[in-house]
């Protein structure tokens, strides 16, 4: 087991995507209140999801490797199990410390945002911080795991969404206002769409492999039409936050985002090799983060 090894298993490039649903609901809640918008909170965030995303790459190495569905004909990039660089057992022991220092940085983000003085807000956040860990491990370890039941669109959309976006703005507000669930929905919605293009681009694979995503379950052609209301649908979530409670004009900066998205769905139209696919992963994940980006910078 190398260096280059794990930064390759921790898959740097689904990092944007991860940080998205922070940086979104972090500028919402510096928009309401630029002086109450706290560092120290923001970067603990940042801090605390990367390592819940690494934490999910290193298990989803792990438990594809383990069940046989990373193999040799796979679309995608080979993963550090699947290719013998890295064992098992060290995979495993990876998995176990990466998982340990999520926890910790949650902790130190829960501190940071309540103290001692909101116990009740401590253990709700705790336990939210322990189901985002079971979350990440559990998409591909085990017999149950979730991602080999067509369900990884649902726990995407929930964690990378509605905890996300929610969840950050409420450590800075420490309220829920109905508003807020838009553009949550919009970037849950946007992280499915990922997945679901990774799905499309390891159908045949999958399939084979017994692994029976939702793409698995509907085949390639509804999952195109899924794509695009999920696309779309994240576009709309947005503007109707915007309509909901645009004071100034800058705010809709995020439309730039709109670009990428709007041609990616039409490559996807037209796309008739699966392989692809793998390029479009980007697209959507760098135009998800560009979008939250852009929503920060409007919010000055």
């Amino acid at each position: 087991m190398t260096i280059k090894t794990l930064i390759s298993a921790a898959r740097l490039r689904t990092l944007p995507l991860s940080v998205a649903g922070i940086i979104t609901g972090s500028a919402i809640a510096r928009r309401e209140d630029v002086e109450g918008f706290r560092t120290d909170i923001f970067v603990l965030a940042l801090l605390t999801t990367i390592l819940f995303q690494i934490l999910s790459n290193f298990a989803n190495d792990y438990g594809d490797g383990v069940k046989g569905t990373d193999n040799d004909q796979r679309l995608g990039p080979k993963r550090a199990l699947q290719s013998g660089a890295i064992t098992r057992s060290e995979l495993k022991r990876v998995v176990i410390i990466t998982a340990a220092l999520s926890f910790l940085s949650a902790i130190a983000l829960i501190y940071a945002a309540f103290g001692l003085e909101n116990l009740g807000y401590v253990l709700i956040f705790l336990i939210l911080g322990a189901l985002c860990i079971v979350a990440a491990i559990k998409y591909t370890v085990g017999k149950s795991a979730y991602g080999y039941r067509g369900l990884g669109d649902v726990f995407v959309f929930v964690f990378f969404g509605l905890v996300s976006v929610v969840g950050s703005y409420f450590l800075y507000r420490q309220e829920l206002p109905a508003y807020i669930f838009l553009p949550a929905t919009a970037i849950g919605l946007l992280s499915v769409a990922v997945l679901n293009l990774n799905n499309m681009r390891d159908y045949e694979n999958d399939k084979q492999s017994g692994k029976h995503t939702l793409v698995v379950k509907m085949g390639i052609e509804l999952a195109k039409y899924y794509h695009y209301y999920l696309v779309v649908l994240a576009m709309v979530s947005m503007l109707g936050y915007s309509v909901w409670r645009l004071q100034m004009r800058w705010e809709l900066l995020y439309i730039l985002a709109f670009v990428p998205l709007v041609a990616h769905l039409l490559r996807v139209r037209q796309n008739k090799d699966l392989k692809l696919l793998d390029k479009e992963l980007k697209v959507v994940a760098l135009s998800t983060f560009l979008l939250s980006v852009l929503l920060l910078l409007g919010s000055r």
